[in-house]
C-alpha cells in the first residue's frame, strides 16, 4: 500500500469554457488516416502546424479525476484533484476513501510533494527528479502532458514521418533516446507520445483514448500512462470526470509537522 501510493504520486506529477462556471463538454470524433481521401498530401510540417492550430484558451483549469494504478500484481483506485494556473503552478491532490493522502506542488523552478502513509516529503529541482525517474522533466512537459499536448515543442526539431492504419506518426532519435508522437487524422489531436531508451531498457508513453470539446478548446477526456523499467510495467489510467475553466483558484500546500524530508541522489 505504501509503495503503491508513492508511485501514484510520482506518476501524477511526471509523469498530471465558461468563465467562473462549470462547462458542458461533447466527445470529439477522431479518425484514422484510412478515412482521408487518397489525394490528400500530408507532411510532417502540416501535422505540426495543424496540431498547434488546436488552441486551448485558459488561465486556470480545475480538473476532478479518478485514477487506477497497476503495478505487476498490485492495483489501486484513487481520486485526484488537479489545479493548473497556466505556465505558473500545478497542484495535485490524491485522495483515498475521501482522505487526502498525498499532494504535489509543481512550479517552473521546483517540485514539492508529501505523502501521508510514510510521513515523507520532497522538495527539489527538476534535475534530481529527472535523474531519478530516468527522463528529462520540466514544468512545461508536465503541463503539456496533462492537457494533451506534446511534451516537446515540435516546431524546434526535425521529425521523420510515417503513416500507419491508425495514426500519423512523427519520429526522432537524439543521443540514443527515441521519441515519437502519433496523431489522428480529423483534428490532428495527439493520441500517443513515447520516449524510449533502449540501452537502459526503459520507456514512457502517454495515450489519449478520448477527447472532449469545450467552447475554449479541446482537452483529453482520459489519459493512460505506461512506464516500463526493464520487464516491469506500471500503468496509470486517469479519467477526467469534470473540467472547469478560468475559475479563481487557490493552491494550498503545506507539509504536516513531523514529516521526514527525503533526498534524491
Amino acid at each position: 500500500m505504501k509503495k503503491r501510493l508513492v508511485s501514484v504520486t510520482v506518476i501524477f506529477f511526471v509523469c498530471i469554457t465558461f468563465l467562473s462556471c462549470k462547462s458542458k463538454a461533447a466527445f470529439v470524433e477522431t479518425k484514422p488516416p484510412t478515412s482521408v481521401p487518397d489525394n490528400t498530401v500530408v507532411t510532417s510540417e502540416k501535422i505540426i502546424q495543424s496540431h498547434y492550430s488546436n488552441k486551448v484558451d485558459f488561465s486556470t483549469l480545475y480538473i476532478k479525476a479518478s485514477a487506477k494504478y497497476k503495478h505487476e500484481d498490485d492495483s489501486q483506485s484513487v481520486t485526484a484533484e488537479i489545479r493548473i494556473k497556466k505556465d505558473e503552478q500545478i497542484l495535485v491532490s490524491i485522495r483515498f476513501l475521501g482522505i487526502t493522502m498525498a499532494k504535489a506542488l509543481i512550479t517552473p523552478k521546483e517540485v514539492k510533494y508529501y505523502e501521508k502513509l510514510n510521513g515523507n516529503y520532497f522538495e527539489g529541482n527538476y534535475e534530481s527528479l529527472s535523474r531519478w525517474l530516468g527522463t528529462d522533466l520540466d514544468f512545461v512537459k508536465i503541463q503539456n502532458m496533462l492537457i494533451g499536448k506534446p511534451i516537446d515543442d515540435l516546431s524546434k526539431d526535425k521529425y521523420s514521418f510515417t503513416e500507419t492504419d491508425k495514426f500519423y506518426k512523427l519520429n526522432a532519435n537524439n543521443g540514443g533516446t527515441e521519441k515519437s508522437f502519433s496523431f489522428e487524422a480529423e483534428h490532428f489531436l495527439l493520441k500517443k507520445q513515447e520516449v524510449i531508451q533502449p540501452e537502459k531498457q526503459r520507456s514512457f508513453e502517454a495515450n489519449y483514448p478520448n477527447f472532449q470539446s469545450y467552447p475554449l478548446g479541446i482537452l483529453p477526456a482520459s489519459l493512460t500512462i505506461n512506464a516500463f523499467q526493464k520487464e516491469v510495467k506500471t500503468t496509470i489510467i486517469i479519467d477526467y470526470n469534470s473540467i472547469n475553466f478560468n475559475e479563481e483558484l487557490t493552491f494550498p500546500y503545506s507539509v504536516p509537522e513531523g514529516y521526514d524530508r527525503i533526498f534524491i541522489k
